[in-house]
Formats: C-alpha cells, sequence, structure tokens
C-alpha cells in the first residue's frame, strides 16, 4: 500500500497534538545531536511548548552559544550606525588578528619541519611529534593507495598486451600457413605446364625423340628451398 503524505496543518485533537509534539520534539532534537556531532558545530535549540513549557538543547553551553548570537547581532547593528573611520579602524584591527593568526601558523609549520624547537619543552615536543606522526600515517596511506591503483593499472595493460601479442601470434601463424599451400600450388602448376610443353614438342617433331619418362635431366621450376 502506498503510504499517504501527511498534510501538515493544525492538529485539533488536543491528545493527539501533544503525542505529535513528544514524538516530533524528540526528533528534533536528535538531528540536533547528528549535526552537531558530524559537523562539529555549535548549536542552540530552543522550543516552547502549546503550554508554554520550554524545551532546549545545546551540545556545549546554552548560555555561551546565546551570548556569542547578542555579541554579534550588536556588532551587526553597530556595522550600520559606524561612520566609515570607524569601520575602517574594525578592519585594520581584524587584518591585525589576522596577520598574527598567519604569524602563528607559519611558526607552527616551521616547527613541523624541524625549525625552531630549540626552544620547546618536553610536553610540546611530544605534542608535535603526535601531529606529525599522524600526518605522516596518513600520507603513507595515501601513497599506499596510489601505488597500488598504478599496480593494478598496470596489470591490466599487462593482460590487454598479452592478448594483443596472442592475436597477432596466431594471425601471423594462419599467414605462413596460406602462402606455403600457394607455393605448393604454384610449383605444381608450374610442373604440370613444363610437362605438357616438353609433350606436345614431341607429339610435334618425332625426329627429336622427345621422352619425358626416360629422360635424366628433370627442369622444376618454382619457389626456392628453405634448405
Amino acid at each position: 500500500m502506498v503510504r499517504q503524505k501527511t498534510q501538515i496543518r493544525k492538529i485539533e485533537n488536543l491528545a493527539a497534538r501533544q503525542v505529535t509534539f513528544s514524538k516530533r520534539r524528540r526528533g528534533l532534537f536528535k538531528k540536533a545531536q547528528e549535526l552537531s556531532t558530524l559537523c562539529d558545530v555549535d548549536l542552540a535549540l530552543i522550543v516552547f511548548s502549546a503550554t508554554g513549557k520550554l524545551f532546549h538543547y545545546s551540545p556545549s553551553s546554552m548560555s555561551e552559544v546565546l551570548e556569542r548570537h547578542g555579541q554579534l547581532q550588536s556588532q551587526n547593528v553597530g556595522e550600520v550606525q559606524l561612520s566609515s573611520d570607524q569601520k575602517m579602524e574594525i578592519a585594520c584591527k581584524r587584518a591585525a588578528i589576522l596577520s598574527e593568526e598567519l604569524v602563528e601558523k607559519t611558526h607552527e609549520l616551521r616547527q613541523m619541519n624541524g625549525e625552531d624547537i630549540q626552544g620547546l619543552d618536553l610536553k610540546e615536543l611530544n605534542k608535535l611529534e603526535a601531529i606529525i606522526e599522524s600526518g605522516l600515517a596518513a600520507v603513507v596511506k595515501a601513497k599506499g593507495e596510489r601505488m597500488l591503483n598504478q599496480i593494478n593499472t598496470l596489470k591490466k595493460k599487462e593482460a590487454q598486451l598479452l592478448e594483443e601479442k596472442e592475436f597477432l601470434k596466431q594471425q601471423l601463424m594462419r599467414m605462413g600457413t596460406c602462402v606455403g599451400q600457394t607455393g605448393i600450388q604454384d610449383e605444381c602448376s608450374e610442373r604440370y605446364s613444363l610437362e605438357l610443353t616438353i609433350s606436345s614438342m614431341s607429339s610435334e617433331d618425332p625426329a627429336h625423340n622427345y621422352n619425358v619418362s626416360s629422360s635424366h635431366t628433370c627442369l622444376k621450376l618454382g619457389l626456392p628451398s628453405s634448405d
């Protein structure tokens, strides 16, 4: 049976409405939890029931998420009212922050290359070693996969070349057989033609007494022998 599509409209029955709210709320919170886990995001979900009861979910801290939201809202509202000089000052501050982050990331990259590690303590060196080993394991795994793919590709090409080689070998054998049979047929035809010519000459001139059967000299025409 085909499942009928549920129409989205207010449920008039109060008991059915409460059951549906409970089911849909749990499903909504489950989807929010999956989104937070899969995509590593912070979120805050707030639901008020028809009776005014509060339901909320946040993977981290609800207050921190709401505080961040309030700060962003105030920044967006404030930026609309800022002058051009103030906007330029904010842009310069953001550029300075990004520049500091770039310097920090560059320094971390140099440390991963074995540079500027004299000032690190044992804990920092262990952390750096763990990062490098993790990256090296990923590189080795990717390299192994690429090599395996290349080996499989070469094996397929090798099998294809062997098939083509066998096909060409069979074609050459057939051509050699046909050439040999053609040479034998040509030799037999030339011998038969020569005998007919000598016989006709003997019958036309009896005085010369051409005797084909008793002659010790045999003229053979045909392809040269391989011996």
